[in-house]
Parts: C-alpha cells; sequence; structure tokens
C-alpha cells in the first residue's frame, strides 16, 4: 500500500492522536452495537503495546443544540473501550482546555485517553464538521504523531481527520483504514474478474454515480431493492405503486442503454397492496400489476443472482434487495448473503448498513473477505471518488 500506516511509525513514548470511528447506537447509556469500537482495538492496541500514548478522537451523531451533548457524550463507551481492551480509559469530558491538556500530560507510555464528542465543536459555528483551521490546529499541538483509523468518516473533511493531517509533519493510516484501503481499492482498481457487483436500496439517485462507475470496471452490475423499479418504469414496464423516482427515469434509460447485458434486473418480485408487514403478499413475474407494490425481489430472481455470482472472483455488495427491516420481505437478501457466503475462491466484500446487518444476522461474516464499516465513505470509494480522509495520509 502506497500510504504511510501506523507499523511505520515509531511509536515509544510519543503522544499519538488517533481519530476513530466510535459512532455507535446508543440508547440511556447502553452500547446497541459495538463493531465499530472492535474494529479499532487492532490499531489502539499496537499503540499502547509499542510504548505510544492513545489519545482517541470520534464523533457520535450530530450535535444541533445543547440539550444533545447529554444523550451524545462518549463516556459509555470508553467504560465499554476499557472492557474490551482490558484496561483503564481515561474518559475527559471536554473537547479542549486546561482539563484535557493536563490530562494528556498526566498520561504514562501505554496509556488510553478518550476525548469527549468531537462535534460537541458544532454548536459553535460546526467548528468540528466544516474543518474550522484553529481547531484542527489546536488539537494537533496536543500529540506528536497522528493515525486515522476512521474510515466511516473518511468521505468528509473535518477538523479531527483533514484538520490535524494537515497540522502534523505525517498522518498515518490505522490498521483499519488500510484495510479498507486494500479491500475496497483493490477490489475497484484491480478485481480478479469475474467481478460482480451488487447494488441494492431505495433509491437510484442515490447509487448513480456507483452504477456509472461499476460498469466500466465490473463484468456484471445486479440491481436490487426500490430501485429496480425506476428501471423497470425506464423499459416502459407497469409498476404499481412500486417507489419510482419519476425524474431519473431518462437516466436510468441512458444506463440501460449503455450497460447492455452487463446490468441484471430482478425478474420477479414479492408485493403487496400496503407498505406493512402484516399484510398478504405474493410473488408475480416481471410487471408489478395496479393496486400492489414491489418489496422484495422474488425466488426466481435470487436464483439469477446466484447464477450470475457463481463464478465470481470478486464481488461488492452495497445495499439491500428489499424491505429488510420488514421480516416477510427480508428474505432476498439474506438468500443473497447467505449465497455470497458459499463462495469459494472469491474476494467478497459488503458494505452499507442493511447488506452488513444481514450477513451478521445470518452468522456468515467470517466467511466473507471484508465488512466495510464506512456507508456513505464505502459508496463514494466504490464511485471512484477521492476520499479527504484517505488523501490527507501520507504517502510512503
Amino acid at each position: 500500500m502506497a500510504k504511510l500506516t501506523v507499523s511505520d511509525l515509531d511509536v515509544k513514548g510519543k503522544k499519538v492522536l488517533i481519530r476513530v470511528d466510535f459512532n455507535v447506537p446508543i440508547k440511556a447509556g447502553v452500547i446497541g452495537n459495538d463493531n465499530r469500537i472492535v474494529a479499532a482495538l487492532p490499531t489502539i492496541k499496537y499503540v499502547t503495546e509499542n510504548g505510544g500514548k492513545a489519545i482517541l478522537f470520534s464523533h457520535l451523531g450530530r450535535v444541533k443544540k445543547e440539550e444533545d451533548k447529554k444523550e451524545l457524550s462518549l463516556r459509555p463507551v470508553a467504560e465499554h473501550l476499557a472492557d474490551l481492551i482490558k484496561k483503564p480509559v481515561t474518559f475527559v469530558p471536554v473537547t479542549r482546555g486546561p482539563q484535557l491538556e493536563e490530562a494528556i500530560g498526566k498520561m504514562n507510555d501505554g496509556d488510553i485517553l478518550l476525548v469527549e464528542n468531537t462535534r460537541f465543536e458544532d454548536l459553535d459555528g460546526k467548528k468540528e464538521s466544516g474543518n474550522d483551521p484553529e481547531l484542527g490546529k489546536y488539537w494537533a499541538s496536543l500529540g506528536d504523531l497522528y493515525v486515522n483509523d476512521a474510515f466511516g468518516t473518511a468521505h468528509r473533511s473535518h477538523a479531527s481527520n483533514v484538520g490535524i493531517a494537515s497540522n502534523m509533519k505525517q498522518a498515518a493510516a490505522g490498521f483499519l483504514l488500510e484495510k479498507e484501503i486494500k479491500f475496497l481499492g483493490n477490489a475497484v482498481d484491480n478485481p480478479v474478474h469475474p467481478f460482480v457487483a451488487i447494488l441494492g436500496g431505495a433509491k437510484v439517485s442515490d447509487k448513480i454515480g456507483v452504477i456509472d462507475h461499476l460498469l466500466s470496471k465490473a463484468d456484471k452490475v445486479i440491481i436490487g431493492g426500490g430501485m429496480t423499479y425506476t428501471f423497470y418504469a425506464a423499459k416502459g414496464m407497469k409498476i404499481g405503486n412500486s417507489l419510482v423516482e419519476k425524474d431519473k427515469i431518462e437516466l436510468a434509460k441512458s444506463i440501460i442503454e449503455k450497460a447492455g447485458d452487463k446490468l441484471v434486473l430482478p425478474v420477479d418480485s414479492v408485493v403487496a397492496e400496503k407498505f406493512a408487514n402484516d399484510v398478504p403478499s405474493k410473488v408475480v413475474d416481471g410487471e408489478i400489476p395496479d393496486g400492489y407494490m414491489a418489496l422484495d425481489i422474488g425466488p426466481k430472481s435470487v436464483e439469477l443472482f446466484e447464477n450470475v455470482l457463481k463464478d465470481a472472483k470478486t464481488v461488492v455488495w452495497n445495499g439491500p434487495m428489499g424491505v429488510f427491516e420488514m421480516s416477510n420481505y427480508a428474505k432476498g437478501t439474506l438468500e443473497v448473503g447467505k449465497f455470497l457466503g458459499t463462495l469459494k475462491d472469491a474476494t467478497t466484500i459488503v458494505g452499507g448498513g442493511d447488506s452488513t446487518a444481514a450477513v451478521q444476522q445470518l452468522g456468515v461474516a467470517d466467511k466473507l473477505t471484508h465488512i466495510s464499516t464506512g456507508g456513505g465513505a464505502s459508496l463514494e470509494y466504490l464511485e471512484g471518488k477521492t476520499l479527504p480522509g484517505i488523501a490527507a495520509v501520507s504517502d510512503k
């Protein structure tokens, strides 16, 4: 990899500022899913076990008003991290000032400190998410080295990633960021063929750039989810009351023309008369009858997709095949996830909340090559965009 990584640094006796992604679901102080915290452990352990002082920065949620602070403190994360890493974690309930500086000054080699939610700085003119130059410079002044391990925010230019990095002599990638660059970057730029992309989700508008970019790289692009029906409409097919982006039909037409047989659309759908889990549903082939809306792909589509995937050597999957959050319409997504887990010699990469949830629910996560920790970031990466958080990391 052409980027400097944490293992290239001599961290002994150094104050190492690490941007992690601890943006986890928290309700009443209880963490709902700690995947992102677990994913950051290798980098934190490397720094502390090699005699560095680990000073962690992360955002949590969106802080818009003073009241948000109570719900969006990182204190519960500090406690959970201490349990996971089996050593004390000093939590500092502020983002700047003497209290923070003194706490850092008291650190011994191997210690861990977590700074309060970086987005608390957004209450005063969006200083964090607006990449305020003075804030980035101040945070950089607190340490000797900088490591970015937050892929989830790599597509954003914030004070805690780009701001700190631009005020340090060197910025390195943590192990998680290194892995994301390796798998997602290679999948798109140097894939082993056949390369198949599976793109799901509700809206074509969210995925246009990705579809476009991947059509030039992949052998097949499978489409699922709500955006299918904008493509159906573009082909002049009846779609009943299914989700459609009318202003994107012309665009879908041009994608179909450009893609030729590379584009693979569902051939049947699970439909219902209402957007609800407790109403009768049925499977229909092709067009969607009047009064019905399509909410998942049907069994023939699953078979078609499996047929396309069976010889694949590289697979990238982003987005669900149906309304995954309703159990009656989760089957298509789950079947695709299950099949990916059976591919033997393929590099399989999953990104995006629902597809990630599906492979975890199925227990096939360990059978896949890589599960991306970034939703928006992995999409922009698949689109071939330069991510500011990665661009700010020093080249070797």
